[in-house]
């Protein structure tokens, strides 16, 4: 495939994991990812991650973070104002190993008063950590899905369905119905970004991110004509790595030049 442009429709970043989502005009590209994404977690006593999966009330979960911290509000637990913890200074005790999936990443447990309020979100006990020298995606820094994919599915569904149910962090416009299938690589001025695996969709995409309740799911259809034996299950977007430009501001609008 030829080198071509395409443009950033929209930016999407997730503070807490499983929580609701914030929509950008312009992010910041870490080198884990965009500014703020994932970098807090729901987790049980025992150090495993929480998500809408098993909690779908946590899709009522907001976040407005900043650089000094995150403020949560959730309409069965209130408010809670978190400061960033640094962890140059943070206390041994405070370190705790959680699980995303198979991976253990070292995190900052944020004590009692997040605690307690985590277990009034999810309904049973938990607790809240901050990232330390990794986030919490569940595999890849970066998600990326087109428009063109999402309205080729929704003609397929008895209703559509909004784009915040794949929960993307880079949502493309210009391309073709699943064509991102092939791009390989991905240029926004300075910024590349490798394309490394098609993401296996799950449960969460049946949730309804306002109510928190469930509704209608894609994954019949999706079974229908995006199923890969490969990857054991159903596909839709495609994760990414970062190569280079950490630091690089990406905007709504920004050309996108493909390889494939």
């Amino acid at each position: 495939m030829n080198a071509r442009a395409l443009r950033i429709h929209s930016l999407h970043i997730y503070p807490v994991k499983s929580g609701r989502v914030i929509d950008l005009d312009e992010a910041r590209l870490g080198p884990r990812g965009l500014q703020y994404d994932r970098e807090w977690l729901f987790v049980t006593p025992e150090g495993r991650f929480i998500t809408q999966r098993s909690h779908p009330v946590l899709a009522r979960l907001t976040a407005e973070p900043d650089d000094l911290g995150v403020t949560l509000a959730h309409p069965d637990a209130g408010r809670l104002r978190l400061e960033r913890p640094a962890p140059m200074t943070t206390a041994p005790e405070d370190w705790r190993k959680v699980t995303v999936w198979k991976r253990e990443i070292e995190a900052i447990d944020l004590g009692r008063e997040a605690a307690r309020f985590a277990s009034a979100v999810v309904g049973e006990p938990a607790r809240i950590v901050a990232a330390g020298s990794d986030n919490f995606p569940d595999g890849y820094p970066l998600l990326v899905c087109t428009r063109a994919s999402l309205e080729d599915l929704n003609r397929k569904l008895p209703s559509a369905l909004p784009m915040s149910r794949f929960r993307p962090n880079i949502v493309l416009d210009g391309t073709d119905a699943w064509e991102e299938d092939r791009f390989k690589e991905l240029r926004i001025n300075d910024v590349r970004l490798k394309l490394v695996k098609a993401c296996t969709r799950c449960s969460m995409t049946a949730i309804d991110q306002q109510s928190g309740r469930k509704a209608l799911s894609p994954l019949p259809v999706l079974q229908e004509f995006r199923f890969d034996a490969a990857l054991r299950g159903v596909t839709f977007g495609q994760n990414a790595r970062i190569e280079s430009g950490a630091g690089s501001l990406l905007r709504v609008g920004d050309a996108v030049q493909i390889s494939g």
